[in-house]
């Protein structure tokens, strides 16, 4: 009874210490870029534009709002599609479509971000004249595309068939119980993967170097290059100047802080 009591004791404190080990590495990352960036932000951080290199102070202005440009964008773009792709896996999921919809919908999962932005670059940046706001929405929606579609689709697989044949039953139409029944029912879950999605986007740098490229102004039109968190962090991490490397560390700060919160909220919800 001592050895089996022994053993059963060894093996959770086994696993606690794995356990310990596995989130280790994100609370030594958090720690070093907060302790990094933690100095440079300040209410001129979030008002103000990077100053030329030389300068003291500045802020990151124009990347945040660039950042929250880009994200509505792909969210008009990928949130219907996602949504409505993933009703269909789920409402439909023994036909032939819908196998090949998840069979596509895989692959795009896993395709590296930056063939996604060599893509909208071939077909959209050099076809529509150049690097733009639209252009750096169109390859962020490709990406959180897959995620919407997967969580719509698992939230709706969850749902009881009863809720269908409650509302059918009723003399609802298969369209009113799907808009008004269904998809309700499963907001939560369609919400928390969409926002599981933009934090994932939120923190892409390699397709919007080919398609938004970056400005070192506040821009508002969506026509024009504008600058994102990602972007800035890269650009200006490998710069040599030690003002922009603080600016660089400020921002991943609030990048690391925005897609915790977004991460932390999708699971709350």
């Amino acid at each position: 009874m001592k050895v089996r009591y022994f053993r059963d004791k060894s093996f959770s404190a086994v696993v606690y210490i794995f356990g310990v080990l596995a989130v280790m590495p994100l609370f030594l990352v958090f720690a070093f870029i907060f302790s990094k960036g933690i100095m440079s932000i300040n209410f001129d951080f979030f008002t103000k534009i990077p100053l030329p290199p030389g300068e003291i102070g500045g802020g990151i202005a124009n990347a945040l709002l660039g950042t929250v440009e880009l994200i509505f964008i792909a969210s008009l773009i990928s949130v219907p599609i996602g949504v409505c792709a993933g009703t269909f896996l789920s409402e439909y999921k023994d036909s032939k479509m819908a196998h090949i919809l998840g069979l596509a919908i895989e692959m795009l999962n896993g395709l590296p971000s930056i063939v996604i932005g060599i893509v909208v670059y071939s077909f959209v940046v050099k076809n529509f004249g150049g690097f733009s706001a639209i252009s750096g929405g169109i390859a962020l929606g490709i990406l959180m595309l897959p995620v919407i579609a997967r969580s719509t689709e698992e939230t709706l697989k969850m749902l009881s068939k009863s809720l269908h044949e409650a509302s059918l039953a009723l003399g609802a139409s298969y369209g009113v119980t799907l808009f008004r029944a269904v998809l309700p029912a499963g907001l939560s879950g369609i919400i928390a993967g969409i926002l599981v999605s933009v934090a994932r986007a939120a923190g892409e740098t390699a397709p919007l170097l080919f398609t938004a490229f970056g400005n070192p102004f506040v821009n508002l039109d969506p026509t024009e290059p504008v600058y994102s968190l990602p972007v800035l962090i890269y650009q200006y991490a490998i710069s040599p100047y030690d003002e922009w490397h603080a600016l660089a560390w400020g921002a991943a700060c609030v990048l690391l802080i925005m897609v915790l919160s977004l991460n932390l909220v999708a699971k709350k919800i």
